[in-house]
């Protein structure tokens, strides 16, 4: 019974996390982030270009421009900017994380993810399995 509680509100917040994905400004793939604990958001981010900067994430060869942020990064680092702690969290996000933003996610203490695409590479999956954080995949549909 709790299990399933946990399985509907997990697929809520992916469904949301894919709502969000969409204010990014990227044309290749737009992927979408929340931070949740306790049953509140307490952080978001999509994938895009830092503050001040142009809403553009590709070059003119469809390339993604070195400097854009990933979702996840974008949302541990806007909780860096307030008074919440990530300590304990889940993190859900559209695609799975990549070695870099793995490392964020380890050191911000949040202790689940859940993701609903995979993402080519597996290295920061594995990195976050080593690390004892729970990973999960879900399909909301």
């Amino acid at each position: 019974m709790q299990e399933d509680k946990q399985y509907k509100l997990d697929c809520r917040y992916v469904r949301m996390a894919r709502i969000w994905a969409e204010n990014s400004y990227c044309q290749r793939r737009q992927v979408g982030a929340l931070v949740v604990k306790n049953k509140a958001i307490i952080s978001d981010g999509y994938n895009g270009t830092p503050s001040g900067f142009e809403n553009v994430c590709e070059d003119e060869n469809n390339v993604t421009k070195p400097y854009v942020l990933h979702a996840e990064a974008n949302a541990i680092t806007k909780l860096a900017r307030s008074h919440n702690s990530s300590d304990g969290a889940t993190l859900y996000i559209t695609a799975s994380p990549c070695i870099e933003c793995a490392k964020l996610i380890i050191q911000a203490g949040i202790k689940r993810v859940v993701y609903s695409e995979k993402y080519r590479l597996e290295d920061g999956l594995n990195l976050l399995k080593r690390a004892g954080i729970e990973v999960e995949y879900i399909n909301p549909e």
